[in-house]
């Protein structure tokens, strides 16, 4: 049987492990959701309609929002200082792959200097642009950036694509640096920790961590095609893993009476 493109790319997703993860600290609650919504824009900047320029754009206030709330620069460059100071320590060591550890190490003095050089008023040119504040205000109302609503916005929506990117690159620009850090010390600190193999008591895992762990995030693993997904509570010292079964989204999902087989990293 020949598969076409996209039900061969459904299949394979249906084929890979279900990964869950929850942050352990707001700094990491932070870091994933800037991650989300950077992940859409760029996605949403690759297309040429309308609708996936309003999309973008969207994503764009709201990543936004997410910076000017807390000083999320001064936080990820204290994570690349932290994380190249635990790759350095690796550097002594016998049977470390000192090419491959050297270019990440380079990767992250990259990404700190492009932090460095930024400064702390990077957001300026964005919260000093009226096209871009007459947008978030109106976004603020249900249906509020109609075209009787906000016609120079529904004007620029009808421009070349080459010239909408040419404005969103020029955007992205300005949060490219803290963006793309927070997405590489994510990937380190996922990657800084093996799974191990639990069982589920009844559908319920529970876990006491060392006073002395500085963990920032947990991430389940379960078969794929499982049916099962996990709710999770949290702590600085202790959580709570609950295996909920999934049926539909008309009725309240309960927690399976079934002993679960699953996978957990502490990163």
């Amino acid at each position: 049987m020949v598969v076409t493109a996209p039900n061969a790319a459904a299949h394979a997703a249906s084929m890979r492990p279900a990964e869950y993860e929850q942050p352990l600290n707001e700094r990491m609650r932070t870091f994933m959701r800037l991650e989300l919504i950077y992940q859409q824009m760029l996605y949403n900047c690759e297309f040429e309609t309308d609708w996936a320029t309003r999309a973008a754009t969207s994503s764009l206030l709201e990543i936004l929002s997410i910076l000017t709330r807390g000083d999320v620069r001064s936080d990820v460059h204290k994570e690349l200082d932290l994380q190249i100071e635990n790759l350095r320590q690796f550097q002594s060591q016998p049977e470390v792959d000192t090419k491959r550890l050297g270019v990440l190490i380079n990767n992250l003095d990259t990404s700190r200097d492009e932090i460095d050089a930024i400064g702390t008023q990077y957001l300026q040119p964005l919260k000093d642009s009226e096209f871009l504040s007459s947008i978030k205000h109106r976004s603020a109302i249900p249906g509020g950036t109609c075209e009787f609503d906000l016609p120079e916005y529904n004007h620029w929506l009808r421009q070349p694509i080459s010239r909408r990117q040419e404005d969103m690159a020029k955007w992205l620009g300005i949060i490219r640096p803290v963006c793309d850090a927070v997405t590489e010390v994510l990937w380190l600190i996922r990657e800084s920790a093996q799974p191990n193999e639990k069982v589920a008591i009844n559908g319920m895992y529970q876990h006491k961590m060392r006073k002395d762990g500085n963990h920032r995030l947990l991430r389940i693993t379960l078969p794929p095609g499982s049916k099962l997904y996990p709710e999770i509570s949290s702590s600085q010292h202790r959580f709570t893993v609950r295996f909920l079964d999934w049926s539909t989204i008309d009725s309240r999902a309960v927690q399976t009476g079934h002993d679960v087989k699953f996978k957990i990293s502490i990163c």
